[in-house]
C-alpha cells in the first residue's frame, strides 16, 4: 500500500459493512485503525454495518455516520474499499458531493483515493462538475421530452379542471364574491379568478384585497 500523506489532528470516522453475519470486519477495521494511527487522525467514531446488504443506500450505522458529517463532528470518513461504502458508482458521487458542500474528507485505502491531499482535492471538483453535467443532463431530457409530446397533441401538465365560467358569471353578476362563488363551484377561488380572465370575462371579477395589517 503507498504511504498516505500524515494528517494530524483530524476527527476521523472510520466505516466498515459486511453483507452477512459469517464474515468478519476486522479485516477492515484492523487496517483503518493501522492508517488512522500511522496519520495521526483522531478517531471519533467506528460505525459498522455487519450483515448488512450493499444494495441499499440507508443502512444504520451509515445513517449515522452521514448524520455526524452534517453536524460537524467529524473532518474525514474512511473506508476500507469503495464497495464497502456506497451502493453503486451514483451513490457514491452523491455521497462524495456531499462530503465536499460539508468540508469533510474522503479516504478510501484500496482505491488510494484520499481528498485530503491536493491531487484528492481535485477529485471533489470533477465530482462537482459531473454531478452538475448529470443534472443538465436531466433537465434536457425532460425538456426534450415535453416538446416531443406537445407536438404530439400532449398534456404535459396537470389536466385542467372543467369549470362552468357561465354559472361563474351569473352568480358573480348578482352580486355574490368570487370567494362565495369558488365555494358554490366547489374550485380554488385563484383557478376560478384566472379562468374568468383567461376566457376575457366581461363580468367584473374584483382584485383580492389583501387584510390589513
Amino acid at each position: 500500500m503507498t504511504t498516505m500523506k500524515r494528517t494530524k489532528n483530524i476527527r476521523a470516522a472510520l466505516y466498515a459493512r459486511v453483507s452477512t453475519g459469517d464474515q468478519d470486519v476486522g479485516l477492515q477495521l484492523d487496517e483503518l485503525r493501522a492508517v488512522a494511527q500511522q496519520r495521526g487522525w483522531t478517531i471519533q467514531a467506528e460505525y459498522v454495518d455487519e450483515g448488512v446488504s450493499g444494495s441499499t443506500e440507508s443502512r444504520p450505522a451509515l445513517d449515522q455516520m452521514l448524520a455526524a458529517a452534517r453536524s460537524g463532528k467529524i473532518e474525514l470518513v474512511a473506508c476500507w474499499r469503495f464497495d464497502r461504502f456506497a451502493r453503486s458508482t451514483s451513490h457514491l458521487l452523491r455521497a462524495l458531493e456531499e462530503f465536499r458542500v460539508l468540508g469533510v474528507s474522503f479516504v478510501s485505502l484500496r482505491e488510494q483515493v484520499d481528498t485530503t491531499t491536493p491531487v484528492g482535492k481535485v477529485l471533489f471538483t470533477l465530482i462537482a462538475a459531473i454531478g452538475e453535467f448529470e443534472k443538465a443532463l436531466i433537465v434536457e431530457r425532460v425538456k426534450a421530452g415535453v416538446a416531443r409530446a406537445q407536438l404530439q397533441g400532449k398534456n404535459c401538465g396537470r389536466p385542467r379542471r372543467e369549470l362552468d365560467l357561465r354559472a361563474a358569471e351569473i352568480l358573480i353578476g348578482q352580486g355574490h364574491s368570487v370567494r362565495q362563488v369558488a365555494v358554490m363551484l366547489t374550485v380554488p377561488r385563484g383557478t376560478l379568478r384566472r379562468r374568468l380572465q383567461e376566457a376575457g370575462s366581461k363580468v367584473p371579477v374584483p382584485e383580492p384585497v389583501e387584510n390589513p395589517a
